[in-house]
């Protein structure tokens, strides 16, 4: 089963995210996706880990989560957003070979066996226009796998305003 939760920055993205993971199983695993870039990142990973307690399986994995096994768990994934700025920064803002590195690990990860997947990413073409050349190709980036994800996912959730709006399954 795959799960896929959009919408904006702040939206209730996580949160609703970490309850259907706990709703679904007594000891959920959580996929941090982060890279470290700075200070600020690791405020929030740190932030991020104090919100989830003991239940939790918590591991760091910043691109190749097909690595992970999956099989016979329920997994939340956060961020699909961040998980591909690190596909984006490694090939040299190639949005072409990030999605098709993207999509694979995806395909990879999705076979495994009795596995459910909630996927957490953002809507991030819904905003304000990028005001950059690279931040332009990254939107763009986003909205295919996006629509990829959305295409492979058993039910997709739009988090408006904190409020879960079903858009598919």
């Amino acid at each position: 089963m795959i799960y896929l939760i959009t919408g904006g920055e702040r939206s209730g993205k996580s949160s609703y995210a970490q309850n259907l993971a706990l709703k679904l199983s007594d000891t959920p695993v959580y996929v941090a996706t982060a890279r470290k870039w700075d200070d600020d990142f690791q405020n929030r990973i740190d932030r991020h880990q104090q919100e989830r307690d003991e239940r939790w399986t918590n591991i760091e994995k910043e691109k190749h989560l097909s690595e992970i096994d999956f099989s016979g768990k329920v997994a939340l994934i956060d961020c699909v957003t961040l998980w591909l700025t690190n596909f984006f920064v490694d090939t040299k803002y190639d949005v072409a070979v990030s999605l098709e590195e993207a999509k694979k690990e995806f395909l990879a990860m999705a076979s495994q066996e009795n596995a459910t997947l909630i996927i957490v990413t953002n809507e991030i073409g819904m905003g304000v226009h990028a005001e950059t050349h690279i931040g332009r190709k990254f939107t763009e980036l986003q909205g295919w796998m996006n629509q990829f994800l959305a295409s492979n996912a058993d039910e997709v959730v739009l988090m408006v305003s904190g409020i879960p709006v079903k858009i598919k399954g």
